[in-house]
C-alpha cells in the first residue's frame, strides 16, 4: 500500500537477504516497473554492505529482521537524519522484539498478529510526518493505484485509516487472542 502510493519520486535502493525483502524488490521491479532502481543483496545469514547504501538522497526499502535468513539489522546508524528520501522499513518481527529508533525511519510496515503467532490480516503501517508529506505533494503518474491503496483523498491524508476505521473487516479471533495475551 505504502510503496504503491510513495515510490518512484526519485531513485530506491531495495536491501535483501531473504525472502521477504526479496518480494519487496520484485514488487518494485516487476509490479511498478521502476527502473531507477538498486537491488542490494547478500547471501542467506548475510547483510549487504550497508554504508553503499545512499540514504541520504534515495528512498530506501529494507527488512528490519528477516526471519526466513535469521538476519536483522542491528542498528540504523547507517541512515543519515538530514535525509531527503523516505526509509521504509518491514519491520514484522523486529516490531516487539527490538529497538527502532524511530526518528530514522519514515514509513514502517508490521502484522501485529504475526509477532503473537495468530492468523494473517491485520497490517499496520507508521508514517513519519515527512512520508505524510510526500503522500501529500506527490502523487504517482501512469500508475493505476487500487481503491485500498489510497492513502490521500484531494491531497490530504485520510486521517480516518489512522483513528481506527478499517480497510478490511479484522478478525476478531486474532483480536480476542491479543486481549487474552494481555
Amino acid at each position: 500500500m505504502a510503496m504503491w502510493s510513495m515510490i518512484g519520486e526519485r531513485p530506491v535502493d531495495v536491501l535483501h537477504w531473504e525472502s521477504f525483502g526479496k518480494g519487496w524488490f520484485s514488487d518494485v521491479k516487476c509490479q511498478l516497473g521502476l527502473t531507477d532502481v538498486n537491488e542490494m543483496t547478500a547471501d542467506y545469514g548475510e547483510l549487504p554492505d550497508l554504508s553503499r547504501v545512499n540514504s541520504k538522497l534515495h528512498d530506501v526499502i529494507f527488512t528490519y529482521n528477516g526471519t526466513t535468513s535469521g538476519v536483522r539489522v542491528p542498528n540504523t546508524d547507517w541512515i543519515p537524519e538530514n535525509r531527503e528520501g523516505l526509509i521504509f522499513n518491514d519491520a514484522t518481527s523486529a516490531i516487539f522484539a527490538m529497538d527502532i529508533d524511530w526518528s530514522k525511519v519514515d514509513v514502517t510496515t508490521y502484522s501485529w498478529q504475526k509477532v503473537l503467532g495468530g492468523e494473517g490480516a491485520h497490517g499496520m503501517l507508521i508514517l513519519s510526518p515527512k512520508a505524510v508529506d510526500r503522500l501529500e505533494s506527490w502523487e504517482p503518474k501512469g500508475r493505476a493505484l487500487p481503491k485500498i491503496f489510497r492513502l490521500t483523498k484531494n491531497g490530504k491524508l485520510i486521517d480516518a485509516i489512522f483513528k481506527g476505521a478499517t480497510i478490511n473487516t479484522p478478525s476478531m479471533m486474532c483480536v480476542e487472542d491479543y486481549l487474552d495475551s494481555l
